[in-house]
Protein backbone atom coordinates (compact mmCIF):
# COMPACT_ATOMS: atom_id res chain seq x y z
CA UNK A 1 0.00 0.00 0.00
CA UNK A 2 1.33 3.44 -0.96
CA UNK A 3 2.00 5.58 2.10
CA UNK A 4 -0.43 8.53 2.26
CA UNK A 5 0.92 12.05 2.47
CA UNK A 6 -0.43 14.82 4.67
CA UNK A 7 0.25 18.50 5.30
CA UNK A 8 0.13 18.36 9.10
CA UNK A 9 0.93 14.72 9.88
CA UNK A 10 3.61 12.15 9.23
CA UNK A 11 2.40 8.58 8.77
CA UNK A 12 4.39 5.36 8.67
CA UNK A 13 3.64 1.67 9.14
CA UNK A 14 6.34 -0.76 10.22
CA UNK A 15 5.85 -4.39 11.26
CA UNK A 16 2.17 -3.93 12.06
CA UNK A 17 2.53 -0.65 13.97
CA UNK A 18 1.28 2.64 12.50
CA UNK A 19 2.92 5.81 13.81
CA UNK A 20 1.07 9.11 13.40
CA UNK A 21 3.19 12.18 14.13
CA UNK A 22 1.64 15.64 14.50
CA UNK A 23 3.96 17.59 12.24
CA UNK A 24 3.85 21.36 12.64
CA UNK A 25 6.94 21.63 14.86
CA UNK A 26 7.53 25.29 14.06
CA UNK A 27 4.06 25.99 15.55
CA UNK A 28 4.40 23.46 18.39
CA UNK A 29 2.01 21.23 16.42
CA UNK A 30 -0.89 23.62 17.03
CA UNK A 31 -4.28 22.26 15.95
CA UNK A 32 -5.78 23.59 12.72
CA UNK A 33 -8.71 22.76 10.44
CA UNK A 34 -6.34 20.86 8.18
CA UNK A 35 -4.99 18.81 11.10
CA UNK A 36 -8.54 18.01 12.21
CA UNK A 37 -9.49 16.68 8.79
CA UNK A 38 -6.26 14.74 8.41
CA UNK A 39 -6.58 13.12 11.83
CA UNK A 40 -10.12 12.00 11.02
CA UNK A 41 -8.92 10.65 7.68
CA UNK A 42 -5.87 8.83 9.01
CA UNK A 43 -8.04 6.70 11.31
CA UNK A 44 -10.07 5.67 8.28
CA UNK A 45 -6.75 4.46 6.85
CA UNK A 46 -5.64 2.55 9.94
CA UNK A 47 -9.06 0.92 10.35
CA UNK A 48 -9.05 -0.19 6.71
CA UNK A 49 -5.52 -1.60 6.67
CA UNK A 50 -5.33 -5.15 8.06
CA UNK A 51 -1.54 -4.80 8.24
CA UNK A 52 -2.02 -2.28 11.07
CA UNK A 53 -2.39 -3.97 14.46
CA UNK A 54 -1.77 -0.93 16.72
CA UNK A 55 -1.43 2.85 16.38
CA UNK A 56 1.00 5.23 18.11
CA UNK A 57 0.44 9.01 18.14
CA UNK A 58 3.22 11.44 19.01
CA UNK A 59 4.42 14.95 18.12
CA UNK A 60 7.33 16.27 16.09
CA UNK A 61 9.84 18.51 17.81
CA UNK A 62 9.57 19.65 21.42
CA UNK A 63 5.78 19.69 21.77
CA UNK A 64 3.00 17.18 21.43
CA UNK A 65 0.36 19.80 20.59
CA UNK A 66 0.16 23.33 21.99
CA UNK A 67 -3.61 23.53 21.52
CA UNK A 68 -5.59 25.44 18.91
CA UNK A 69 -3.69 27.65 16.49
CA UNK A 70 -4.34 31.15 17.86
CA UNK A 71 -3.17 33.03 14.78
CA UNK A 72 -6.64 34.55 14.35
CA UNK A 73 -6.22 36.30 17.69
CA UNK A 74 -9.33 37.10 19.69
CA UNK A 75 -11.54 35.77 16.90
CA UNK A 76 -10.03 32.27 17.11
CA UNK A 77 -13.08 30.72 18.80
CA UNK A 78 -15.73 32.98 17.28
CA UNK A 79 -18.03 30.87 15.14
CA UNK A 80 -18.56 33.80 12.79
CA UNK A 81 -14.84 33.61 12.00
CA UNK A 82 -14.20 31.66 8.74
CA UNK A 83 -11.15 29.90 10.24
CA UNK A 84 -13.21 28.58 13.13
CA UNK A 85 -16.05 27.56 10.84
CA UNK A 86 -13.68 25.58 8.62
CA UNK A 87 -12.45 23.65 11.64
CA UNK A 88 -15.95 23.06 12.97
CA UNK A 89 -18.01 22.65 9.82
CA UNK A 90 -21.39 21.02 10.12
CA UNK A 91 -24.36 22.14 12.19
CA UNK A 92 -27.02 20.54 14.33
CA UNK A 93 -29.81 23.06 14.47
CA UNK A 94 -28.02 26.34 15.08
CA UNK A 95 -24.97 24.76 16.79
CA UNK A 96 -21.70 24.31 14.95
CA UNK A 97 -19.89 21.06 15.70
CA UNK A 98 -16.68 21.30 17.71
CA UNK A 99 -13.65 20.29 15.65
CA UNK A 100 -11.84 18.63 18.53
CA UNK A 101 -14.95 16.58 19.22
CA UNK A 102 -15.07 15.39 15.64
CA UNK A 103 -11.53 14.04 16.09
CA UNK A 104 -12.14 12.37 19.45
CA UNK A 105 -15.38 10.77 18.28
CA UNK A 106 -13.47 9.28 15.34
CA UNK A 107 -10.77 8.02 17.70
CA UNK A 108 -13.44 6.56 19.98
CA UNK A 109 -14.70 4.51 17.02
CA UNK A 110 -11.22 3.24 16.10
CA UNK A 111 -10.96 -0.50 15.51
CA UNK A 112 -7.25 -0.48 16.37
CA UNK A 113 -5.76 0.23 19.80
CA UNK A 114 -4.30 3.73 20.16
CA UNK A 115 -1.18 4.46 22.23
CA UNK A 116 -0.23 8.07 22.96
CA UNK A 117 3.48 8.90 23.23
CA UNK A 118 3.21 12.38 24.72
CA UNK A 119 6.61 13.91 24.04
CA UNK A 120 6.16 17.52 25.21
CA UNK A 121 3.69 20.31 25.86
CA UNK A 122 0.05 19.24 25.52
CA UNK A 123 -2.55 21.88 26.35
CA UNK A 124 -6.09 22.66 25.25
CA UNK A 125 -7.07 20.33 22.42
CA UNK A 126 -3.52 18.98 22.67
CA UNK A 127 -4.56 17.24 25.88
CA UNK A 128 -8.25 16.61 25.21
CA UNK A 129 -7.43 14.76 21.97
CA UNK A 130 -5.45 12.29 24.11
CA UNK A 131 -8.43 11.23 26.19
CA UNK A 132 -9.86 8.60 23.80
CA UNK A 133 -6.41 7.08 23.34
CA UNK A 134 -6.35 3.74 25.10
CA UNK A 135 -2.98 4.06 26.84
CA UNK A 136 -0.90 7.22 27.26
CA UNK A 137 2.86 7.21 27.94
CA UNK A 138 4.58 10.52 28.60
CA UNK A 139 8.03 12.02 28.53
CA UNK A 140 9.27 13.31 31.87
CA UNK A 141 9.44 16.69 30.11
CA UNK A 142 5.77 16.71 29.04
CA UNK A 143 3.36 19.30 30.41
CA UNK A 144 -0.42 19.30 30.37
CA UNK A 145 -3.12 21.91 30.75
CA UNK A 146 -6.90 22.09 30.46
CA UNK A 147 -6.54 25.85 29.94
CA UNK A 148 -10.00 26.64 28.55
CA UNK A 149 -11.29 28.78 31.42
CA UNK A 150 -8.13 30.91 31.12
CA UNK A 151 -9.05 31.59 27.48
CA UNK A 152 -12.67 32.44 28.27
CA UNK A 153 -14.07 29.25 26.75
CA UNK A 154 -15.05 25.77 27.99
CA UNK A 155 -13.60 22.25 27.64
CA UNK A 156 -14.26 20.62 24.28
CA UNK A 157 -13.44 17.46 22.30
CA UNK A 158 -15.98 15.47 24.39
CA UNK A 159 -13.65 15.90 27.38
CA UNK A 160 -16.59 16.38 29.77
CA UNK A 161 -17.36 12.71 29.04
CA UNK A 162 -13.84 11.30 28.81
CA UNK A 163 -11.89 13.14 31.49
CA UNK A 164 -13.91 12.24 34.63
CA UNK A 165 -13.91 8.60 33.54
CA UNK A 166 -10.12 8.62 33.39
CA UNK A 167 -9.14 10.63 36.46
CA UNK A 168 -12.30 11.03 38.53
CA UNK A 169 -14.62 14.01 38.83
CA UNK A 170 -12.68 15.86 41.53
CA UNK A 171 -9.40 15.93 39.58
CA UNK A 172 -11.21 16.74 36.33
CA UNK A 173 -12.94 19.70 37.94
CA UNK A 174 -9.76 21.00 39.59
CA UNK A 175 -7.79 20.89 36.36
CA UNK A 176 -10.59 22.53 34.35
CA UNK A 177 -11.53 25.13 36.98
CA UNK A 178 -7.96 26.35 37.47
CA UNK A 179 -6.74 25.94 33.92
CA UNK A 180 -3.22 25.57 35.29
CA UNK A 181 -0.44 23.81 33.44
CA UNK A 182 0.96 20.82 35.35
CA UNK A 183 3.85 18.46 34.89
CA UNK A 184 4.19 14.85 33.86
CA UNK A 185 4.58 13.63 37.42
CA UNK A 186 1.16 14.97 38.44
CA UNK A 187 -0.37 13.56 35.26
CA UNK A 188 1.04 10.17 36.20
CA UNK A 189 0.03 10.31 39.87
CA UNK A 190 -3.57 11.20 39.00
CA UNK A 191 -3.95 8.58 36.29
CA UNK A 192 -3.90 10.64 33.10
CA UNK A 193 -0.82 8.79 31.85
CA UNK A 194 0.25 5.20 32.43
CA UNK A 195 4.02 5.70 32.74
CA UNK A 196 6.82 8.26 32.48
CA UNK A 197 9.94 7.86 30.38
CA UNK A 198 13.11 9.77 29.64
CA UNK A 199 12.62 11.61 26.33
CA UNK A 200 14.89 9.23 24.41
CA UNK A 201 13.08 6.20 25.83
CA UNK A 202 9.50 7.32 25.14
CA UNK A 203 8.98 6.03 21.59
CA UNK A 204 10.84 2.76 22.23
CA UNK A 205 8.57 2.14 25.22
CA UNK A 206 5.45 2.91 23.14
CA UNK A 207 6.67 0.61 20.38
CA UNK A 208 7.39 -2.19 22.85
CA UNK A 209 3.82 -1.95 24.14
CA UNK A 210 2.42 -1.88 20.59
CA UNK A 211 4.64 -4.85 19.73
CA UNK A 212 3.16 -6.85 22.62
CA UNK A 213 -0.30 -6.30 21.12
CA UNK A 214 0.66 -6.85 17.49
CA UNK A 215 2.62 -10.05 18.06
CA UNK A 216 0.32 -11.92 20.42
CA UNK A 217 -3.33 -11.01 19.99
CA UNK A 218 -6.12 -11.56 17.47
CA UNK A 219 -6.92 -8.23 15.74
CA UNK A 220 -10.68 -8.87 15.56
CA UNK A 221 -10.74 -9.71 19.27
CA UNK A 222 -8.82 -6.52 20.07
CA UNK A 223 -11.19 -4.42 17.94
CA UNK A 224 -14.22 -5.88 19.71
CA UNK A 225 -12.61 -5.57 23.14
CA UNK A 226 -11.81 -1.90 22.51
CA UNK A 227 -15.39 -1.13 21.57
CA UNK A 228 -16.85 -3.20 24.42
CA UNK A 229 -14.83 -1.47 27.12
CA UNK A 230 -15.26 2.07 25.78
CA UNK A 231 -18.97 1.76 25.03
CA UNK A 232 -19.79 0.04 28.29
CA UNK A 233 -18.14 2.89 30.20
CA UNK A 234 -21.37 4.78 29.60
CA UNK A 235 -23.88 1.92 29.89
CA UNK A 236 -26.80 2.28 32.28
CA UNK A 237 -26.66 -1.26 33.67
CA UNK A 238 -24.29 -4.28 33.56
CA UNK A 239 -27.01 -6.15 31.66
CA UNK A 240 -26.05 -4.06 28.62
CA UNK A 241 -22.51 -5.40 28.91
CA UNK A 242 -23.83 -8.94 29.43
CA UNK A 243 -25.82 -8.73 26.19
CA UNK A 244 -22.88 -7.41 24.19
CA UNK A 245 -20.39 -9.79 25.81
CA UNK A 246 -22.64 -12.75 25.06
CA UNK A 247 -22.96 -11.84 21.38
CA UNK A 248 -19.22 -11.25 21.11
CA UNK A 249 -18.08 -14.47 22.78
CA UNK A 250 -20.56 -16.53 20.76
CA UNK A 251 -19.33 -15.02 17.51
CA UNK A 252 -15.65 -15.27 18.42
CA UNK A 253 -15.93 -18.79 19.80
CA UNK A 254 -17.04 -20.15 16.43
CA UNK A 255 -14.42 -18.22 14.46
CA UNK A 256 -11.07 -19.35 13.12
CA UNK A 257 -9.22 -17.09 15.55
CA UNK A 258 -10.51 -18.99 18.58
CA UNK A 259 -9.50 -22.32 17.10
CA UNK A 260 -6.04 -20.94 16.31
CA UNK A 261 -5.69 -19.28 19.70
CA UNK A 262 -6.33 -22.52 21.57
CA UNK A 263 -4.32 -24.69 19.16
CA UNK A 264 -1.28 -22.43 19.22
CA UNK A 265 -1.37 -22.34 23.02
CA UNK A 266 -1.55 -26.13 23.31
CA UNK A 267 1.14 -26.59 20.67
CA UNK A 268 3.35 -23.91 22.28
CA UNK A 269 3.84 -21.94 19.07
CA UNK A 270 3.29 -18.38 17.85
CA UNK A 271 -0.33 -17.92 16.71
CA UNK A 272 -1.28 -17.02 13.15
CA UNK A 273 -4.78 -15.60 13.46
CA UNK A 274 -6.75 -15.93 10.20
CA UNK A 275 -9.60 -13.45 10.75
CA UNK A 276 -9.39 -9.85 9.50
CA UNK A 277 -10.89 -6.68 10.94
CA UNK A 278 -11.84 -5.50 7.45
CA UNK A 279 -14.02 -8.53 6.69
CA UNK A 280 -14.70 -10.58 9.84
CA UNK A 281 -15.81 -8.05 12.46
CA UNK A 282 -19.24 -9.14 13.76
CA UNK A 283 -22.06 -6.73 14.57
CA UNK A 284 -22.59 -7.50 18.24
CA UNK A 285 -25.23 -4.92 19.06
CA UNK A 286 -27.82 -2.83 17.25
CA UNK A 287 -26.86 0.61 15.97
CA UNK A 288 -23.16 -0.25 15.69
CA UNK A 289 -21.33 2.98 14.85
CA UNK A 290 -24.42 5.18 14.82
CA UNK A 291 -24.21 8.62 16.44
CA UNK A 292 -26.73 11.46 16.63
CA UNK A 293 -24.59 13.71 14.43
CA UNK A 294 -24.27 11.20 11.57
Amino acid sequence: MTAPTFETLLYAVEDGIATITLNRPEKLNAFTARMMKELIGVFDITDGDDAVKAVIITGAGRAFCAGADLSAGGATFDRTNPQALEREEGKVGDIYRDGGGRVTLRMYDSLKPIIGAINGAAVGVGVTMQLPMDIRLASTEAKFGFVFARRGITPEACSSWFLPRLVGLQTALEWCYTGRVFGAQEAHERGLVRSLHAPEDLLPAARALAREIADNTAPVSVALTRQLLWRMAGADHPMEAHKADSRAIQSRGAAGDAKEGVSSFLEKRVPAYPDKVSSDLPDIWPAWGEHPFE
